[in-house]
């Protein structure tokens, strides 16, 4: 590693390290003004997320509401992430006692999530509002999770992050000999999540799946562990309130079993959450490239970032979507 890299590393960690210990120790009203000017900022210069942002929306909306409404649901989808990027950090302040004055948990199917203490459960939910939080509120009720996240180049960083998510008990492991390692624990009635929207490299455990009426590549390990073990999938959302607290809503559990496929689990999985994001769009990561593949012939209907990709023609065709 050069020494320049190592300098900017250093003050990577620096940076982060100071928003690790002064971020707690501000008032809950206080970070919340934080995180909606720092989104403010981050839409006002960040020319290239907030086109992509831009161009998502219009794509999906562009039919139903105006250049103006547009514009301002890109922003309000960089206050948001912002906002869950600061709660990271203020989640220091969480614990058993205190954590239901931030967050309201809705349970659907509160039957099958008691039983999940007993046999395990695979949980789910997409890159939607406070996506963090889900997994720390459910920490603190006592559901252990074991959660995949991809490391930092900076591994210092990925220490920092690691911590935050570990607060309520959870552990976070690497993705390399990740699905070993949740498999067993799955089988030994342990629990795991996923961001069931992780767009992928179709050259990767991937399936494509309609999001929005468009085709893109996600992730497929955790349909394969749930092919594998039977056990129960419990989506949920977590959706930001405007008085600074959360709405976490719990859907009712699926089940599926070794005849269904990759394809048909994810595609399950999404249908899930996207009308509750379509009803409230917002607080999803619309600034993310969300549909990077180009299926041939559908050019017009695609963004303008999208390319055609053979090894995501072969991935069509051997899901036959």
């Amino acid at each position: 590693m050069s020494i320049w890299k190592k300098i900017r590393y250093r003050f990577e960690w620096l940076g982060l390290a100071w928003l690790y210990f002064s971020i707690p120790l501000l008032p809950r009203r206080m970070a919340q003004g934080l995180s909606r000017g720092l989104g403010n900022l981050a839409f006002a210069v960040d020319k290239r997320g907030r086109n992509t942002a831009l161009e998502n929306l219009s794509l999906i909306f562009g039919d139903e509401k105006s250049e103006g409404e547009i514009r301002e649901l890109a922003k309000d989808s960089y206050r948001s992430f912002a906002r869950t990027v600061v709660d990271q950090f203020w989640s220091r302040r969480l614990n058993e006692g205190n954590y239901e004055k931030y967050c309201k948990v809705d349970l659907e199917d509160p039957e099958s999530v008691e039983a999940a203490r007993d046999t395990g459960a695979i949980w789910v939910t997409p890159h939607y509002g406070n996506f963090e939080w889900i997994a720390l509120m459910m920490g603190f009720r006592d559901y252990k999770f074991t959660i995949v996240a991809q490391d930092f180049k900076n591994k210092s960083l990925t220490e920092l992050y690691k911590k935050n998510r570990e607060v309520s008990g959870h552990e976070v492991i690497p993705q390399r000999g990740a699905i070993r390692r949740l498999l067993m624990n799955l089988k030994n009635g342990g629990h795991a999540a996923f961001l069931t929207d992780l767009t992928i490299k179709p050259s990767k455990p991937a399936t494509i799946i309609e999001c929005f009426g468009k085709k893109t590549c996600v992730t497929a390990i955790h349909a394969e562990l749930m092919k594998r073990t039977g056990l129960k999938v419990i989506p949920g959302i977590c959706i930001p309130q405007p008085d600074g607290t959360y709405h976490i809503r719990g859907f009712k559990a699926l089940t599926f079993g070794p005849d269904d496929t990759d394809q048909t689990i994810a595609q399950t999985c999404w249908n899930i959450f996207e009308p509750v994001i379509r009803e409230n769009p917002a607080p999803w990561l619309w600034v993310y490239k969300h549909w990077r593949y180009l299926p041939q012939g559908e050019e017009k209907s695609y963004p303008s970032y999208a390319r055609q990709n053979e090894k995501f023609d072969e991935v069509r065709e051997r899901v036959g979507v």
